[in-house]
C-alpha cells in the first residue's frame, strides 16, 4: 500500500539472547519504532546486540485506545514498526492480535502485516516431549478463577496432545486439575525455565511430576504437555 508504512511481528528469544534469527535483527534495526509489552524486557535485548536510538513504545493488555490510534497514525505516515513480545513469538497468549485486528479494520486486509518466525516456547516444548503427533492442541494460559474447571473438562475432547502455559504461582493448581480430570497416572511433560540457566524438562504420571515439582519448589515459567 503506497505511502504507508509496514509492521513486522518479530519473534524474540524465550530466554537464551542467542536464540533470535538474522532476520530478526536486521528487521529491528532498520525500524522506526519497536512496540514491546514491556520495555524493560526489550530494552537490555536491543543494547544486547548494539540496535540503539529506537523508539520504544508500551503496548500491552493494559493499553488504552489512544495508543492503538498513535501507533495508527504512525503506519499512515509511513513509519516502519516493530510488535514484539516480552518472549517468543507476538499474538500469541498476549494483545498483538488486537493491535493487527484494529490495523486490518482501519487500514484494509492489504496493509503489509509480515510475520518474522523464530523461537516459541510451545513449539519448543512439543519439539522435546515425545509427544508431538500429526495434530495438537494449543489452550494457552488456563483461567485463574471463572471457567478453569470447564477448561480442563473441555481439554478431555481436544485431538492430540495439549499444551498450556502456567506461572510458578499456579502450577501446582493446575497439574491437581489435569489429576483430577485426567487421572494421576496420566503421562504429561512438563518444561521449565525454557533456554534458560536451570532448564528442566518433567517426565512421567501426572502424579510423579507434580511431586517433583513440588519437592523442589515451583520456579520459572512453565508449558504444560499432556499426552
Amino acid at each position: 500500500m503506497q505511502g504507508f508504512g509496514k509492521l513486522f511481528v518479530v519473534a524474540t528469544p524465550i530466554g537464551n539472547l542467542e536464540d533470535i534469527t538474522l532476520r530478526a535483527l536486521e528487521t529491528l534495526k532498520g525500524a522506526d519504532f519497536v512496540l514491546c509489552e514491556d520495555t524493560r524486557h526489550t530494552a537490555p535485548l536491543l543494547r544486547h546486540y548494539n540496535i540503539e536510538n529506537k523508539r520504544l513504545m508500551s503496548y500491552h493488555q493494559h493499553s488504552q485506545l489512544y495508543k492503538t490510534e498513535e501507533i495508527i497514525a504512525l503506519l499512515a505516515g509511513g513509519k516502519v514498526g516493530v510488535l514484539v513480545s516480552d518472549a517468543g513469538t507476538p499474538g500469541i497468549s498476549d494483545p498483538g492480535n488486537d493491535l493487527i485486528n484494529a490495523i486490518i479494520e482501519r487500514f484494509g486486509p492489504d496493509f503489509p502485516i509480515v510475520p518474522i518466525p523464530g523461537a516459541n516456547a510451545a513449539i519448543a516444548a512439543l519439539s522435546v516431549s515425545g509427544m508431538a503427533q500429526k495434530e495438537f492442541f494449543f489452550a494457552g494460559f488456563p483461567p485463574i478463577k471463572k471457567g478453569r474447571n470447564t477448561f480442563f473438562e473441555g481439554l478431555k475432547n481436544a485431538q492430540g496432545a495439549k499444551v498450556l502455559y502456567e506461572s510458578p504461582h499456579r502450577i501446582v493448581k493446575t497439574l491437581n486439575a489435569i489429576e483430577t480430570v485426567f487421572g494421576p497416572d496420566h503421562p504429561v511433560v512438563v518444561c521449565r525455565e525454557l533456554t534458560k540457566m536451570f532448564e528442566t524438562i518433567y517426565r512421567g504420571s501426572v502424579f510423579e511430576v507434580k511431586q517433583r515439582i513440588e519437592k523442589e519448589g515451583p520456579r520459572g515459567e512453565f508449558v504444560v504437555i499432556i499426552q
